[in-house]
């Protein structure tokens, strides 16, 4: 396991690159609370693995996808969504077949369910000016 402790929001491109260099698998569940700090990891990542796309927050959309030089990047939120099905009718399964890398915030409603894949966890966790990153 990898743990990092940062002060700024500065340190987050190179948190990007310490976690890049680890990365095995191509699912990331990002945990943390609200704030934390899940997308701006997101960006600083999607910008270290090569891709111009503008990063933003999928609450929305529920899913964005970045192009990179080493092929699709889908960037997933599942905080809206109520239960397993709602997951599944977004097609989720042929993103996950058809991705470079897909970072999934709030994947508690989803994780049993592809907990058997190959994937890594990262937990942000925030007290005072600093954040805990713990990856896996």
């Amino acid at each position: 396991m990898l743990e990092i402790e940062i002060s700024s929001i500065e340190q987050w491109q190179e948190v990007a690159e310490k976690i890049k260099q680890h990365l095995k698998h191509n699912i990331l569940f990002l945990k943390g609370n609200l704030g934390a700090g899940k997308t701006t990891f997101t960006q600083q990542l999607v910008k270290s693995l090569g891709s111009n796309d503008e990063v933003t927050s999928p609450t929305y959309s529920i899913v964005n996808e970045y192009e990179s030089p080493k092929g699709k990047i889908f960037h997933f939120d599942l905080y809206r969504l109520r239960n397993l099905e709602e997951v599944y009718d977004i097609g989720i399964e042929d993103y996950l077949d058809n991705a470079f890398l897909s970072i999934i915030e709030w994947p508690e409603i989803f994780q049993d369910e592809i907990s058997d894949l190959p994937h890594h966890e990262m937990e942000i966790t925030n007290s005072d000016n600093t954040r805990t990153i713990k990856f896996k």
